[in-house]
C-alpha cells in the first residue's frame, strides 16, 4: 500500500510526533532557530548547525521537524504571535489598523528573514498566529463596514510587508558595513548628490532629505511608513458605504 503524503506541504498538515527526547521540545527548536535566523539570516540556518546548538544530533530535530521548510514556517509563525491586533471598537478603525500595521512593521525590522519567507507555499493561511492576525483584522475591517473586508487585508498587509521588507534589507545592508545608519547615509551622500546635480525637483528634494537622512535617520525612515500607510487607509476609506 502505497504511503499517505500530505495533502498540502506544510509542517500544519502533518500529524505531530510525540517527543521522544523530553528535553527538546518543538518549541525550543523553534526558538533557537528564530535566534540563529535573526544573527544571520536564512542562508545560514541548517539543521545540522542548529543541532550542533542544541546538543542534540539532528536526527532528534527530524523527530520534531521534518524539513528546514517546516522549520521556516514554524518560525513565521511564531514571530507573527508578537503582532498584536486591538479589539474592534477599542478606537477609530483607522487608529486600530494603524497600531496593528506598526506592530507587523516592527516585526519585520527585528526579524529582517521575515519578508524574504513569507510568501512560500504553506505559510499563508494555516499557522495558529497568522490565522489569529488575519481573523482579528478581519474582525476590524468589518466592525468598521467594509464591504470586503480580506481585500482591505491584503492591500495593507501588502504595503506594510514591502515597506518593512525593503528597510529590513538595508539595515542589513548598513549593519554588514560595520557603520551606523547615520555614518552609512552621510558616506553615500555625496555620489547621490553628484546623481541628481542638474535636475531642480531632484536635487532640492535631496537637500531636504539629506539633512534628515544623516540626523536621524530613523524617524526618517517611520515618517515615510506613515505618509504611505495612510495614502492606503485614505484610499480604502473611499470604499466605506456612505
Amino acid at each position: 500500500m502505497a504511503a499517505k503524503t500530505n495533502p498540502i506541504p506544510s509542517v500544519w498538515a502533518r500529524r505531530r510526533r510525540e517527543p521522544e527526547q523530553p528535553a527538546l521540545s518543538r518549541e525550543a527548536i523553534v526558538r533557537e532557530a528564530i535566534a540563529m535566523l535573526d544573527a544571520d539570516g536564512v542562508e545560514a540556518l541548517s539543521m545540522r548547525k542548529l543541532g550542533a546548538r542544541l546538543n542534540a544530533g539532528a536526527t532528534s530535530l527530524y523527530r520534531h521537524v521534518a524539513t528546514k521548510d517546516e522549520l521556516i514556517e514554524l518560525a513565521v509563525d511564531e514571530v507573527f504571535g508578537e503582532i498584536p491586533v486591538p479589539d474592534p471598537g477599542a478606537s477609530d478603525w483607522r487608529a486600530d489598523v494603524t497600531s496593528t500595521c506598526e506592530a507587523f512593521r516592527d516585526t519585520t525590522l527585528r526579524h529582517r528573514w521575515l519578508g524574504s519567507v513569507i510568501g512560500q507555499a504553506g505559510l499563508v493561511y494555516l499557522g495558529p498566529n497568522l490565522i489569529t492576525v488575519s481573523e482579528r483584522m478581519a474582525a476590524l475591517f468589518s466592525a468598521a463596514g467594509f464591504p470586503e473586508p480580506a481585500r482591505a487585508i491584503d492591500t495593507t498587509l501588502s504595503y506594510v510587508l514591502g515597506m518593512g521588507t525593503t528597510e529590513a534589507a538595508f539595515l542589513t545592508t548598513v549593519m554588514r558595513s560595520g557603520q551606523t545608519e547615520a555614518e552609512f547615509i552621510a558616506r553615500l551622500m555625496p555620489s547621490a548628490q553628484e546623481a541628481v546635480a542638474g535636475h531642480t525637483f531632484l536635487s532640492d528634494a535631496f537637500a531636504d532629505a539629506a539633512a534628515n537622512a544623516v540626523n536621524d535617520p530613523a524617524v526618517l525612515r517611520q515618517e515615510k511608513f506613515a505618509y504611505g500607510l495612510n495614502v492606503i487607509l485614505d484610499g480604502l476609506a473611499l470604499r466605506l458605504p456612505r
